[in-house]
C-alpha cells in the first residue's frame, strides 16, 4: 500500500489520501467525498426545515461549507476530488429539463419566446450579480490586506 499524503495538500488522484485515520483510494475517495456533500445538504435541508427557515437547505449547507473550509475545520482536500466531479458532471443535472422540452413540444412552440425571454434575462440577471459580488468581495479582500499590512 502506498504512504498515505498529507490530507492538507490537494489531491492528485493518483494515490490514497489519509482522512480522519482513514486511506481511501481515489474512486473511493470522490464516492465518499460526493456522499459528504449530500449528507451534509440534506442535514442543512432538515434543520432548515425543523426550524421552519424560509431558506432552502441547499443554500445553507453551502455557508455551511464555506464556513467549515474557510475556517479550516474541514481541509480542501476532503471535498475538493467529489465537488470536481459534480461540477464535471453538472449537465447529467440538466437532463429532466431537457426532456421536459422534448414532451411538451407545443408548449415551446406556444409559448417558446417567452421562455427564451425569462432565459436570457435570468442568464443577465445571474451574471451582473455575480459580478458585482465578486467585485465588492476584491474590494474587500484588498481593504483586508492593506489593514493587515504594518
Amino acid at each position: 500500500m502506498t504512504e498515505p499524503s498529507d490530507p492538507s495538500s490537494g489531491p492528485t488522484g493518483a494515490e490514497p489520501v489519509a482522512a480522519a485515520g482513514f486511506v481511501l483510494r481515489p474512486g473511493l475517495r470522490a464516492l465518499a467525498q460526493v456522499a459528504g456533500l449530500a449528507a451534509l445538504w440534506w442535514a442543512s435541508d432538515q434543520v432548515m426545515r425543523a426550524l421552519h427557515l424560509p431558506i432552502p437547505g441547499s443554500v445553507a449547507g453551502l455557508a455551511v461549507l464555506v464556513l467549515l473550509l474557510r475556517t479550516g475545520w474541514l481541509p480542501l482536500a476532503w471535498v475538493a476530488e467529489g465537488a470536481g466531479w459534480l461540477l464535471a458532471e453538472m449537465l447529467l443535472f440538466f437532463i429532466p429539463a431537457v426532456v421536459a422540452v422534448v414532451q411538451y413540444p407545443a408548449v415551446i412552440l406556444r409559448s417558446g419566446w417567452q421562455l427564451l425571454l425569462v432565459i436570457l434575462l435570468g442568464t443577465v440577471g445571474v451574471m451582473v450579480g455575480t459580478a458585482l459580488v465578486v467585485e465588492r468581495v476584491v474590494r474587500l479582500e484588498q481593504r483586508l490586506r492593506r489593514s493587515a499590512e504594518p
